[in-house]
């Protein structure tokens, strides 16, 4: 995939989306989420965890300890793992928020966990060619050098669950994460993934007391939503600790249809963006009747 350069010149907005045409006469276009992004990426430690074979991993972690007093460092609290989506990296501490993850370190979304929660970006080295096609990004290799460095944190600090999840790309190495090492993790959100596991692989995870939530758009730009994957969304959805969240339409908090234009649309791509704005309208409504206390909710009750 060429990788768009993120500049003034390609953030243009109100262009004309290609599902405009599909609209409900009701419906109306959003092109803002309903957070304010940045707030919260300077609350991240940075740390690099050394690899020859994918390259060193930088990281960054919010550590709930060190910003509340009433958290006791022995006191367990989950560990939500957020993985970003293809090209993000380039943009170095700001993929805190495009990981979907920054929101979930204000003291809003840590109340409503329960008394906080440690959160995980790690960046895949991802590099351009000469033509500027995407030419690495993550791949299987990061796997094993993922399962460390969450175990890494998990004998550093004190943890009671592991939850991963991430958008595009980062959808799809969530899934290939909690299929590898299914012992390691209490949840998973992937969202808006091109690649999803069979009835099987689905059983297995069901096996090992593994809580889903799927997530895709059917307008998604990226066509991350697939009649052929319709087995597999319906058992999610029969799973007892299956939730599988499919709109006709991703939408911001306004209850707007999501626009955004990169270089190209990915307004119904990017449900991570509604993911960080915890599944839940401006007005308090959820998102899924599923998740009633929204994604902060959710992790709050595995």
């Amino acid at each position: 995939m060429k990788v768009t350069e993120f500049s003034e010149n390609t953030k243009i907005d109100h262009v004309s989306p290609p599902w405009e045409k599909f609209l409900g006469k009701d419906d109306f276009i959003s092109y803002m989420p309903s957070y304010i992004g940045g707030t919260m990426i300077d609350e991240f430690d940075e740390y690099s965890y050394p690899t020859n074979d994918t390259g060193n991993i930088t990281y960054y972690l919010f550590n709930p300890t060190k910003h509340c007093n009433n958290i006791d460092s022995s006191e367990k609290l989950p560990l939500i793992v957020f993985i970003h989506g293809a090209t993000n990296s380039f943009d170095g501490r700001k993929c805190i928020s495009h990981s979907g993850g920054e929101m979930f370190a204000t003291e809003k979304y840590q109340s409503e966990i329960g008394k906080g929660a440690f959160i995980l970006v790690p960046l895949a080295n991802e590099k351009k060619d000469e033509n500027g096609m995407l030419c690495d990004s993550w791949n299987d290799k990061y796997l094993p050098h993922l399962k460390a460095i969450i175990e890494e944190t998990m004998q550093k600090y004190a943890v009671s669950k592991v939850i991963i999840t991430g958008g595009s790309s980062g959808g799809a190495m969530t899934w290939k994460a909690v299929l590898a090492y299914p012992e390691l993790f209490n949840g998973c959100i992937p969202v808006s993934s091109g690649f999803m596991p069979d009835v099987s692989q689905l059983k297995m995870l069901e096996k090992y007391g593994i809580k889903i939530i799927y997530a895709c758009g059917k307008h998604d730009e990226f066509n991350c939503y697939d009649e052929k994957y319709l087995d597999s969304y319906r058992y999610i959805a029969e799973m007892q600790n299956g939730i599988c969240y499919i709109p006709e339409w991703t939408r911001n908090g306004d209850y707007g249809v999501a626009s955004l234009f990169f270089g190209i649309e990915m307004g119904q791509h990017c449900m991570i963006t509604q993911i960080q704005a915890n599944l839940m309208f401006n007005d308090g409504k959820p998102y899924c009747e599923h998740l009633p206390h929204g994604i902060t909710g959710w992790i709050k009750d595995i």
